[in-house]
């Protein structure tokens, strides 16, 4: 701000002839100032003409004044030199090259600050206080700065152009409108300004409307998205708790299982050692009167081997089989087995689960009204082309590949896996998503279809497999002998409007809305499908006998 000041007090004490700082300043009798060299320079250029002036008010002055140098008005300036400000250039006030430039100026030219329709010309701040002081200026019409001043001037009368006709819709000289224009409805520009002004005003309050009603709408949009959030933030939050919760029952179910298991292990070494216990007395038992009949089988007394002897009958039973049977190592297996069946079925429902979470599309978007109108497709058109390695090579394609015409001779197109072999067919080169238009026109007798089909339509050969309409791959309208009919999946449906030549295709790709209309004065709707596209879709033609058909170029 401090220098913009600066800068403004540095312009008060320029010289409005070279516009730098006042050097040997003189003040001439109206009360400007200027460099000395430099008014000198003026007025010995006007000496011929024994009237000299103001090169600011153009005030005249005879005779030509005595100049005397302004000695306060010196001293100021070469304070403000002192202050530094000289450095400080007034470039930002001198014209650009995109600049509009004053036209008074000489030397150096200063940005204009206004032109003037009247005189034509545009005027520095200094050089228009003219038209601020002198009456003779006070009508004139200033507007902002204008490089295009030339375009009011009448290039046949070089007057400036103040009416306007109407019936050829460009401004006009007086001598035009008398002339050449001389019977036309012509007005002042003025007028016909009030009235482009108050349809200016009526669009104004329509585009103001409009942004008032869109506004809503965005704000509608917010509140979906922070409802769109809300909800997500409570379903991650819903499905984190539930999946905790899963998460502990199974960690319990686990701990039931270890606990049970290591519950039945203790119960059966507890038993299997109780028996290895008593099977070890036993045998310490048996050894210990195997030693004893084995001392006495080598006594020599008779007498004291026949009192102790005893038979091998008379000894203890034993409590337990003679024998173990060993059951195969089996233990837990089936233990391992039922959690292993519960694993195998918590997959498949939790597969089948995620399988049905991921298809769950949540629409997140406003619903997309159809169009009413032609203009309101027009929004949705789209430039189509054909794909020669996809046409029949009984269609010859031209137009820039959009239009196409059955002929008897067969085209020498190259081999190519997508050309249809025996349906006289052919798609587009472009794929079509979102909301698209297009529009074909037909030529000829021989009828014919508009369709859209998957780029996995079968090409070879001459089954309902490759045909539009003859699958589950396409659909069609197709136009045979002033009647329409509709095919998809080999079934057809009549339809009961008279067909004309343009057929008007609204594709809405994500909303499964396929229409086709009748195109003329008005939009008549012929057939409207409603399903799940779950490919990109490409525009395609079959084309009949003596029979054209073109992609209308509708932007």
């Amino acid at each position: 701000m401090a220098q913009q000041e600066h800068q403004l007090d540095r312009l008060k004490f320029c010289c409005s002839i070279c516009l730098d700082l006042l050097k040997d300043p003189v003040t001439i009798p109206c009360g400007h100032s200027y460099c000395m060299n430099c008014i000198q320079s003026h007025w010995n250029r006007e000496d011929e003409q024994r009237i000299h002036s103001c090169p600011q008010c153009r005030k005249t002055f005879t005779p030509r004044p005595v100049l005397v140098k302004n000695t306060m008005l010196a001293e100021i300036v070469e304070d403000l030199k002192k202050t530094g400000l000289q450095a400080a250039a007034a470039d930002h006030c001198y014209a650009g090259p995109e600049d509009v430039a004053c036209d008074v100026c000489t030397g150096r030219k200063l940005k204009a600050n206004k032109s003037c329709l009247v005189c034509l010309a545009s005027y520095c701040e200094k050089h228009l206080q003219p038209h601020y002081d002198a009456a003779t200026f006070k009508k004139h019409r200033l507007v902002e700065p204008s490089k295009n001043l030339q375009e009011n001037i009448c290039s046949r009368h070089d007057e400036v152009m103040k009416m306007f006709c109407r019936t050829d819709q460009q401004s006009v000289c007086y001598l035009c409108s008398v002339e050449e224009h001389k019977g036309h409805d012509t007005v002042s520009a003025a007028a016909e300004r009030t009235e482009r002004q108050r349809e200016l005003q009526e669009s104004l309050q329509q585009i103001l409307q409009r942004v008032q009603d869109r506004e809503g709408d965005v704000k509608l949009l917010q509140q979906q998205v922070e409802a769109i959030s809300r909800c997500a933030d409570k379903s991650v939050e819903d499905s984190e708790k539930i999946f905790t919760k899963l998460i502990r029952l199974i960690q319990k179910r686990s701990s039931d299982v270890k606990q049970q298991v290591r519950s039945q292990q203790e119960a059966e070494v507890s038993r299997v050692k109780e028996r290895q216990e008593e099977l070890e007395q036993e045998i310490t038992e048996l050894k210990r009167k195997a030693a004893e009949l084995e001392q006495l089988s080598h006594t020599e007394d008779h007498i004291h081997f026949l009192h102790n002897y005893r038979p091998l009958s008379a000894l203890s039973e034993s409590t337990h089989s003679s024998s173990i049977n060993i059951r195969p190592l089996r233990y837990f297996e089936d233990v391992t087995a039922a959690v292993s069946e519960l694993r195998d079925k918590l997959q498949d429902t939790l597969r089948q689960t995620w399988t049905n979470v991921s298809l769950t599309e949540v629409d997140v978007l406003l619903s997309e009204p159809e169009p009413q109108t032609r203009a309101g497709f027009l929004q949705y058109s789209c430039e189509l082309t054909l794909d020669p390695n996809t046409a029949h090579r009984e269609l010859k394609l031209s137009k820039g590949n959009r239009k196409v015409t059955r002929v008897k001779q067969q085209q020498p197109y190259s081999d190519h896996p997508d050309r249809f072999t025996e349906w006289r067919q052919v798609l587009s080169r472009e794929s079509l998503t979102g909301r698209c238009y297009w529009e074909v026109e037909w030529r000829g007798g021989g009828g014919g279809s508009v369709a859209v089909a998957y780029k996995s339509i079968s090409r070879a050969g001459s089954g309902n497999e490759c045909g539009f309409g003859c699958n589950d791959k396409s659909w069609a309208l197709d136009r045979y002998q002033n009647r329409y009919t509709f095919y998809h999946n080999n079934i057809n449906t009549e339809v009961s409007v008279p067909p004309s030549f343009r057929v008007g295709v609204y594709l809405n790709h994500r909303a499964g809305i396929l229409s086709f209309y009748s195109v003329s004065e008005t939009m008549t709707l012929l057939h409207r499908v409603q399903t799940t596209f779950t490919e990109p879709l490409y525009a395609g033609l079959w084309i009949g006998l003596s029979s054209s058909c073109e992609l209308c170029s509708v932007k």
